[in-house]
């Protein structure tokens, strides 16, 4: 459930990136920094969101704050489709409720006066309208998804449970370039929005009746139970000593979010979200326009399409290396923590091949198609990892708390990287920019390669330097 969950999420999420250059911008007269303006908005929004929606769930239980979130996001996700009959409203004053009708509206206005700069304003202001909506929804998923598999997995197995759910992500978006760009060619880019928007109402009626917890489950034997809890166990009559004081774990203790900012393994997480997060929503949103912009292949172009696929058909080896920390713990018989962030220095390495994305793809497109690829898979495994910091070092009740207010860098590492690339790319066509021998776009886009290859190697530094060795967060 958690797996597909995360399949129409990043439906819901590539809907925009796949149609907005060829579909939605020329409708609407968007530049790069249209673009940029409502997925950054869009990432401040899911940061600040992130920060409650954990707590929230924490409050609200795994099932019921699920069932919240997905609802939400869905619900944003079909408003995407309404913008441009409002925007047809708003300018010309006919509410005709015909998606066609209404595109045709605004090209005869478009035409008749000089009214390009309002349709632009409006249909900005009411697709972040929109994209507000589904992020406060989507901050949900994370937080709920790593507290079910900390209910459900012992915390020696969370890696690989969250890779594999993780790894909807990536199907996700195999998924999305052979759907989106034809339903949005031939019906239309708002009937995209609605049709991958109903998925997640559907989904929402399998999860009543599916979701348990383990111990409320009669799917779960009492061997079973034994093992989902065996660090409960062993950690409940372990006595540990820290600052020369002996202390005890409370699984049943609770966290606020400001004293969650106050331990250091947050920050270890924070620091492991914040670059490596804005890498991965750079190249979620802005791969198909690269693609589109410098190569010239649209994303319903049959080359566009299989570009993006290779992309994420590649990032599905995340599968296999999120396994990597669980090989380490159970060969060298090191605890979790240490298990992980060896796998994530591994991990760490790959990205640095995004400095050869603009001079390999001089020679030809698939060299960068198979870094970005390489950089997703490397991504993926690390996501998919320290995610599980969190509940490695912090008993199961405030897992979602701690995850949502680490959840806030991802958003605003998001924020950053796309507000910031919509500037920089508007910035560089214009001004002629020049960087290492490349002009305009093309110097923004090596820029911002060469930010997000080093990005994975700094935060693994500095999670090292917070948290050098396993500790495990005692709340009284």
């Amino acid at each position: 459930m958690l797996f597909v969950a995360l399949v129409v999420n990043y439906l819901d999420r590539q809907v925009l990136s796949l149609t907005w250059k060829n579909f939605i911008a020329p409708e609407f007269n968007w530049t790069d920094a249209d673009y940029g303006r409502i997925t950054g908005i869009f990432s401040i929004v899911y940061a600040v969101s992130m920060l409650f929606a954990g707590k929230f769930i924490d409050y609200v239980g795994t099932k019921r704050g699920y069932l919240w979130a997905i609802g939400i996001w869905s619900a944003g996700a079909c408003m995407h489709a309404f913008c441009g009959v409002l925007t047809d409203g708003i300018v010309t004053g006919d509410w005709n409720p015909s998606f066609l009708a209404a595109r045709e509206n605004l090209l005869a206005a478009q035409k008749a006066a000089d009214v390009g700069v309002m349709v632009t304003t409006v249909s900005v202001w009411l697709f972040i309208a929109a994209r507000v909506v589904l992020s406060v929804g989507e901050a949900g998923n994370f937080p709920s998804s790593i507290k079910a598999v900390a209910e459900y997995f012992p915390k020696k197995d969370r890696g690989f449970a969250t890779g594999i759910f993780n790894s909807g992500a990536q199907i996700g978006a195999l998924m999305a370039p052979f759907t989106i760009p034809l339903i949005a060619k031939y019906y239309g880019w708002e009937m995209a929005f609605l049709a991958i928007g109903i998925l997640g109402f559907i989904w929402m009626g399998f999860w009543v009746f599916i979701y348990k917890e383990p111990r409320k489950n009669p799917h779960v034997n009492q061997a079973e139970l034994a093992y989902i809890e065996q660090d409960l166990h062993s950690e409940a009559s372990m006595e540990r000593v820290s600052e020369k004081k002996e202390v005890k774990i409370q699984e049943d203790s609770k966290v606020g979010l400001l004293q969650a900012f106050t331990f250091r393994q947050t920050w270890a997480v924070i620091f492991g979200r914040f670059l490596p997060d804005s890498v991965w929503w750079f190249l979620l949103f802005w791969a198909p326009a690269f693609i589109s912009e410098v190569y010239g292949y649209s994303t319903a172009s049959t080359e566009g399409m299989f570009a993006i696929f290779t992309i994420y058909l590649i990032s599905m080896l995340s599968l296999a290396g999120s396994y990597l920390p669980t090989f380490f713990i159970n060969r060298n018989r090191l605890n979790p923590y240490s298990g992980r962030m060896k796998a994530m220095l591994i991990f760490a390495i790959f990205p640095l091949l995004g400095w050869a994305v603009m001079p390999l793809g001089g020679i030809s497109m698939w060299f960068p198609v198979a870094i970005i690829g390489i950089m997703c898979a490397a991504h993926q495994s690390w996501s998919a990892n320290v995610y599980n910091v969190v509940s490695d070092m912090f008993p199961k009740s405030v897992v979602a708390t701690v995850t949502g207010a680490a959840g806030l860098a991802s958003g605003l590492g998001s924020f950053c990287s796309n507000y910031g690339a919509g500037l920089l790319f508007t910035y560089a066509e214009n001004s002629g920019l020049s960087f290492m021998g490349y002009e305009g776009k093309h110097a923004g886009y090596m820029i911002v390669f060469l930010i997000a290859g080093s990005a994975y190697l700094f935060s693994w530094i500095m999670m090292k330097l917070l948290v050098p060795r396993y500790k495990l967060v005692v709340l009284k």
